[in-house]
């Protein structure tokens, strides 16, 4: 239990620091009121950590081995991919990132005018990290640690990850994005999750 939720948290909170998500909330919480635009963001991901999680749990009618076996290649193939761009990452990913977040944000205010009121706000917020986070690799990590283990750890620590990433953002995410190095997240991120896949071929045994 204490593995899957640790696994969800670091997972989650390595994979979302200084992505599109983290510097969407990042530009809004400039714009508007922090604690609506934390509201809103932090509902979105966790709705899609617990959809994630339970979409995941189609694939417990698949024979225990396969599902083991197929969640370790899956963390495997993850880190393996991350570890691969962040040799690739230019050294000012992290303003391309945040560049596109703030044009993301100016898009869908364009058409809006005046002062938007407090639940314009939070839907925005909600609908423009739900829509983002969609088929993200961090989508994809929740089903698969779900699939093979606890579904309530996995929701609890995934959900925690990014209430406190989400929280980074809003409080700081624009002063921080000077000292975030998109390589090393990569890098971090992926050496997670082949420890992770280490330690579930090794539990497995």
């Amino acid at each position: 239990m204490v593995t899957n939720f640790t696994a969800s948290f670091s997972l989650i909170l390595i994979s979302e620091l200084g992505d599109k998500t983290f510097f969407t909330a990042a530009v809004l919480a400039m714009r508007h009121s922090r604690a609506l635009v934390f509201a809103g963001a932090f509902g979105a991901l966790a709705l899609m950590t617990a959809l994630s999680a339970s979409i995941a749990q189609i694939f417990t009618l698949l024979p225990r081995a396969v599902i083991h076996y197929g969640m370790i290649a899956l963390l495997v193939y993850f880190g393996l991919q991350l570890l691969r761009q962040a040799r690739k990452i230019p050294a000012n990913a992290a303003k391309h990132e945040q560049e596109e977040a703030q044009a993301l944000v100016e898009r869908a205010e364009k058409e809006k005018r005046g002062r938007m009121t407090s639940l314009a706000v939070l839907m925005e917020a909600f609908s423009l990290t739900f829509l983002a986070e969609w088929g993200d690799r961090t989508q994809l990590a929740t089903m698969t640690l779900a699939a093979d283990n606890s579904v309530w750890s996995v929701i609890a620590g995934g959900t925690l990850g990014h209430g406190v990433c989400t929280a980074i953002a809003v409080l700081g995410g624009r002063w921080l994005a000077s000292y975030i190095s998109e390589r090393a997240i990569a890098y971090v991120g992926g050496t997670l999750f082949l420890i992770f896949a280490a330690i579930t071929l090794i539990e497995g045994m």
